[in-house]
């Protein structure tokens, strides 16, 4: 961080008057905040949001909208599918490991039903019809979708049901999420302060009493009575941050709002706070996995390295932390068609050729790469089987000529942003701050910094290295809810 902003904390004695007292700070202005704001101002304490862009939104309303919600939900049932938050929490267990956050999932998964009600209660819309095919965002406006807990080896680990809750729009659904959101708190009496950036936490002893900010570069400083909330995001749009914690994201592409430049990480580490997980991150890798499923996807010597039906996410870190990102989906004529045009985003393949020979020299495999594989696959997958990986018979057939591949490096662009960031692969990071299942912001012994509360991607939420859809969203709203409620109550 640059000295013209510097992130050590203020005395509140070098504080010669507050511009603006409330109870309840909250920091940031996307779902968390939103969450936590609601929720503060329902306990009856006067909160005000801070947001440094001229309005509401973030992150959270350029996403696709999915959040992650089970354990037997209205829309699931209404789908035909009954759920337990056991069979939930085994899942995020082995999908967001190594070393995911126990307490919380579990918390969080016991907590799904009544905080799908609040969302929904909030006026966000879930239309009761599954999407049943593996995707990014479903072209239609269903609002459930299976995200990986119907392929291996997480069927064997708990029973499968579809938890991807997707809000209903046209399009991607966090804009609507987010106004939804934006009407509630607009509808309450909430101060909401955009074009304002918070710079540096306020401390009294020990205890976090406020924020001091710039807004159209003069300082404003803000009294909270008792508690600030940090829902600022993660920081993939902060190189420098980027490349001293997770090297292997540097120079992709960033899902974001452009914001996210890690600087409420950041202002309470110059606290004190702890973080965790740092170097991890989301890999939207820039594939159909329409496609993927179909075919296959392999490293730059022609192996199968992950079963292609998995949540598509996992598919992309193990491309990038295991591969480089160097990978091909491979497919044939009948595969690339059974695709609807709408599911395509505009991919063709960049390479075709009748025989596997062909399409090796082509992409430049090694001689033989792509006929061994493939030949192995074939062989298993007329009789419905893959031993090798166990991708879904529903997905398993032999590949035929003309076949085709996709270089995954050069990427493409989602229909509803219009262009790709470049690359192989759009991520955002999901290590930050240290916190407890009610928002409290731990230090490096593990205790709570008096007055410090935070949600979202500024914390490591409920995630180690893996990652899953609807775990942004739900975790920022859940989690934002909490730290809201527990800075309202001090």
């Amino acid at each position: 961080m640059s000295a013209r902003h510097p992130v050590a904390p203020l005395n509140i004695h070098d504080v010669e008057n507050f511009d603006h007292e409330t109870e309840v700070l909250v920091v940031g202005y996307g779902c968390a905040g939103a969450a936590a704001a609601l929720e503060a101002c329902a306990r009856g304490s006067d909160v005000i949001l801070l947001e440094r862009a001229s309005g509401g939104g973030g992150s959270s309303a350029l996403s696709g909208g999915e959040i992650y919600l089970g354990g037997g939900t209205e829309t699931q049932r209404a789908c035909g599918f009954s759920d337990t938050p056991e069979d939930m929490a085994a899942y995020l267990m082995a999908a967001l490991g190594p070393d995911a956050d126990k307490e919380k999932i579990d918390a969080y998964a016991h907590g799904s039903l009544e905080h799908y009600q609040w969302l929904v209660d909030h006026g966000v819309p879930f239309k009761p019809s599954l999407w049943d095919s593996p995707t990014w965002v479903p072209p239609t406006d269903d609002g459930l979708m299976w995200l990986g807990e119907n392929s291996w080896p997480y069927d064997e680990l708990a029973k499968p049901a579809p938890r991807g809750h997707r809000v209903t729009a046209d399009g991607f659904g966090g804009k609507v999420l987010m106004a939804k959101l934006s009407e509630q708190v607009a509808a309450r009496n909430i101060g909401v302060h955009t074009d304002t950036y918070a710079t540096r936490l306020i401390m009294d002893g020990i205890r976090v009493v406020g924020v001091s900010a710039r807004s159209f570069g003069k300082t404003v400083t803000y009294r909270a009575r008792r508690g600030v909330v940090l829902t600022t995001g993660g920081f993939a749009d902060n190189a420098e941050m980027v490349a001293q914690h997770a090297p292997q994201l540097v120079g992709l592409g960033v899902n974001s709002d452009g914001g996210d430049d890690g600087r409420g990480i950041v202002i309470a580490q110059a606290v004190g706070a702890a973080v965790k997980h740092m170097s991890a991150g989301q890999v939207g890798i820039t594939l159909v996995p329409a496609m993927m499923v179909r075919g296959m996807i392999v490293n730059n010597v022609g192996q199968r390295f992950i079963n292609e039906d998995v949540y598509p996410g996992l598919v992309g870190q193990a491309a990038l932390y295991r591969h480089g990102l160097d990978v091909w989906v491979i497919l044939d004529e009948q595969a690339y068609e059974e695709v609807p045009e709408v599911e395509r985003w505009g991919v063709q393949p960049h390479y075709v050729a009748e025989t596997l020979e062909e399409l090796e020299e082509e992409i430049g495999m090694p001689a033989g790469a792509l006929v061994t594989t493939i030949g192995e696959y074939n062989k298993h997958a007329a009789d419905g089987v893959d031993p090798y990986f166990h991708k879904s018979a529903r997905w398993l057939r032999p590949l035929q000529s003309p076949y085709a591949a996709i270089d995954v490096r050069r990427g493409m662009a989602p229909p509803e942003l219009g262009a790709s960031n470049g690359g192989g692969a759009e991520v955002f990071t999901t290590g930050g701050l240290w916190t407890t299942v009610d928002g409290r912001v731990l230090n490096l012994d593990g205790e709570a910094i008096p007055g410090l509360f935070a949600a979202g991607r500024a914390t490591s939420g409920l995630h180690s290295w893996g990652y899953i859809s609807g775990t942004s969203l739900g975790d920022g709203t859940f989690f934002g809810r909490r730290a809201g409620i527990s800075a309202a109550g001090r």
